[in-house]
């Protein structure tokens, strides 16, 4: 398998029950996946997007980390998205975004 130049993490509030019960999910997150996955695409971007389970940062829900990079950000929207995207192609982060240092 070649690995993919970034993998991009989202929470999608998933428990160990099954249900996606947490703010990620009932902050949209399902669509929101759909759409990076579908943007990463148009763009030719070389990248893996992952859904996962709660990353317990509910508070900063949506959140979405990207390794290598190891970005953590929150408040993900659809156009925290295209921001993000436009800076990892430039290789930099948006600030308004990071949650973490």
């Amino acid at each position: 398998m070649k690995k993919p130049e970034f993998h991009i993490l989202l929470c999608n509030s998933y428990r160990l029950a099954g249900d996606a019960k947490g703010v990620c999910n009932k902050k949209n997150a399902p669509a929101i996946i759909q759409y990076m996955i579908s943007e990463a695409s148009d763009r030719g971007m070389d990248v893996t997007v992952s859904t996962t389970g709660c990353l317990n940062v509910c508070a900063q829900g949506p959140v979405m980390v990207i390794h290598p990079c190891n970005y953590w950000y929150g408040a993900v929207d659809e156009n925290a998205v295209d921001e993000i995207l436009d800076a990892l192609e430039e290789g930099k982060s948006v600030a308004k975004y990071l949650i973490s240092d």
